[in-house]
């Protein structure tokens, strides 16, 4: 098991360096249930957590998709690396030096060398921006405009903060010099060609600068405010290979510890918002950066948290925005509450108005749920003076609130309405009710809501009949690798007794990586075993029989039933082979071919009951 001639001693070396747990919860918020943790599958779309790790194994497997692995697999599917280039980045991180040369492992491809120019670029870009901030003429004016916005020096270097001068080509010569490509740094987003040809310029001149990091805090993007009455007043970099707006999150990196410690998530518009948040002690805020909050922000928040907190502008757009976002992160899973800002105001003019404790207990704690919230949003639609238009609120009303799934919340929002608008209880519900039963009548006239869909098991096919028993040989195969996994000496004994007669060529291949892994001297140990396997299918087969636990009822009967099911299943296929082919012989009238054959199965047979 050369695995492209890393040695197995150095991947043993990098999984001992890491818990899984940590390393997979970057990416998923995971919830503990008994002996494992759960979580939303980072590998397909699913509402229901089908996403397992097993911390004692440390080994992690998805019921719904069916990835499984250590943690070099995960971070290699996850950031979409070689399983060679998880490994230098694992250990990287614990500081390990594996000793692999450069032709050692799989080579880099153009695209991650190119990513990691491009974020050497972004890093160097911040570090001048930040420095002509705090050290030159040019930045004085954008730092005592932050001063003014209520920013603490300690507060902008915590942001990384900095200023883009109004020249054209103060960045470009500084990456020129540093003998950056300058095409690939203009696919970056830094800096734009000009139109004759003849060279580049700055992307960003005269703007505050606002890094924009990954979850892992690197540098991939800018958003620049504008100093003068240039428009756009704030400019994103573009789209380039690092920086996706769809599914980039401004202070993920920083917000992920809070926000996984409270399993709660506090959705911002803008940086501003999220910075001055942040000083008043919300450090779990992050922000979509003014563009809208798309399906692939909702996925990736509800893998991080189940609460979510909406703290949008309270102007009108900030509103229809906050109620635009509800559905996304309610579909996503997310459990929705909506902060709600008086007079317009936006999360930074509130603190700057009132406080950082008002923020925090007016605003952020008593952000109502969204049901409520619609309910207010409806309201601005209807001249409630009327009788006619307050009537015609009530039953829009009472629609959205038959539409909810529990009876206790159905009740609370009707006296709710009952107790504003003087109606009676009995009424309301009576003609709740009616709305209700109208909407079952309208679905089961329509598509068959009774075969429901399923994306977490079955990838949303219609979810049918439960699946016939697995054949006591594949079962048989399955716990028998399953506990040799665990023990060297079970393996030792498979293997003189039955060596490669697994039935599944699955099965042969992952026994013999058994055989092979003990050979070596290597200890029971699922996590490092499945690091040497180097193969997708294997690696999903071999975490799925982790979570087989039968150790408690195994001893040497069980091992020896289990290696005479997996015998027995060839004799089994030749015997009903053999009595077809005895039919087949007395059809064309061949009796001394019958008569050989039914001699074979009486010989099988007695195989059989021998066995």
């Amino acid at each position: 098991m050369s695995n492209g001639r890393i040695p197995e001693q150095v991947i043993d070396a990098v999984l001992k360096a890491h818990d899984i747990v940590e390393v997979v919860g970057r990416h998923v918020h995971l919830t503990k249930q008994g002996h494992y943790l759960k979580g939303l599958c980072p590998f397909h779309s699913e509402k229901t957590p089908s996403f397992t790790v097993t911390p004692e194994k440390q080994i992690y497997h998805c019921f719904g998709c069916g990835a499984g692995g250590n943690a070099i697999r995960f971070v290699s599917e996850v950031e979409g690396l070689s399983f060679g280039q998880a490994l230098r980045k694992l250990a990287d991180e614990a500081k390990l030096d594996i000793g692999l040369g450069p032709q050692q492992g799989q080579a880099e491809t153009k695209e991650h060398a190119d990513r990691a120019k491009l974020i050497e670029a972004h890093e160097l870009a911040g570090k001048l921006y930040e420095y002509l901030l705090h050290n030159t003429e040019q930045g004085k004016e954008a730092k005592q405009y932050l001063h003014a916005r209520g920013m603490t020096d300690k507060l902008i270097e915590t942001f990384g903060i900095g200023y883009a001068p109004s020249r054209w080509d103060t960045l470009t010569n500084l990456l020129d010099k540093k003998q950056f490509p300058l095409p690939l740094v203009e696919q970056g987003g830094l800096i734009s060609a000009k139109q004759d040809g003849s060279g580049y310029v700055d992307k960003f001149r005269d703007r505050v600068m606002f890094p924009i990091r990954d979850w892992k805090g690197h540098i991939i993007a800018f958003g620049g405010r504008a100093m003068g009455d240039v428009q756009p007043k704030y400019l994103n970099s573009p789209e380039s290979m690092l920086f996706h707006k769809s599914r980039t999150l401004y202070n993920l990196h920083a917000a992920r510890p809070q926000i996984r410690k409270s399993q709660e998530l506090v959705l911002f518009e803008g940086y501003m918002d999220v910075i001055r948040a942040w000083e008043a002690g919300v450090h779990n805020g992050v922000a979509t950066m003014g563009t809208a909050l798309t399906p692939e922000h909702a996925e990736a928040i509800r893998r991080l948290a189940e609460r979510v907190v909406v703290s949008y502008d309270g102007d009108n757009a900030g509103q229809s925005a906050a109620y635009k976002s509800i559905p996304l992160l309610e579909n996503a899973g997310c459990n929705v509450r909506i902060a709600m800002l008086p007079n317009g105001l936006d999360p930074d003019e509130y603190i700057s108005a009132h406080g950082s404790e008002r923020f925090v207990r007016e605003v952020i704690e008593t952000a109502v749920p969204s049901i409520k919230y619609k309910l207010f949003y409806y309201r601005k639609n209807y001249k409630l003076q009327e009788d006619g238009e307050k009537l015609r609120y009530i039953q829009q009303a009472l629609r959205l609130i038959a539409g909810l799934t529990s009876p206790i919340e159905r009740e609370h929002y009707v006296r709710e309405l009952c107790s504003e608008f003087h109606l009676t209880f009995e009424s309301a519900m009576q003609n709740l009710n009616e709305i209700r039963l109208q909407a079952e009548k309208k679905d089961r006239s329509g598509d068959n809501k009774d075969n429901s869909w399923n994306n977490v098991m079955n990838d949303g096919r219609l979810r049918a009949q439960p699946p016939s028993m697995v054949p006591a040989y594949q079962n048989a195969e399955r716990q028998l690798l399953a506990v040799m996994m665990l023990d060297r000496d079970i393996s030792g004994y498979v293997e003189r007794q039955l060596g490669d007669g697994f039935n599944m060529e699955a099965h042969a291949a992952l026994a013999a990586y058994l055989y092979a892994y003990y050979a070596q001297g290597f200890e029971p140990n699922a996590s490092t075993f499945i690091g040497m396997l180097q193969d997708d299918k294997l690696e999903s087969l071999a975490s799925s029989l982790t979570l087989i636990d039968n150790r408690s009822g195994i001893n040497d009967a069980v091992i020896d039933d289990y290696i005479r099911q997996i015998k027995k299943f060839p004799l089994l296929q030749t015997l009903e082979r053999k009595r077809e082919e005895i039919k087949q012989a007395e059809r064309l009238g061949d009796i001394p071919k019958a008569l050989q054959l039914g001699s074979e199965i009486i010989s099988l047979e007695k195989q059989l009951k021998s066995s």
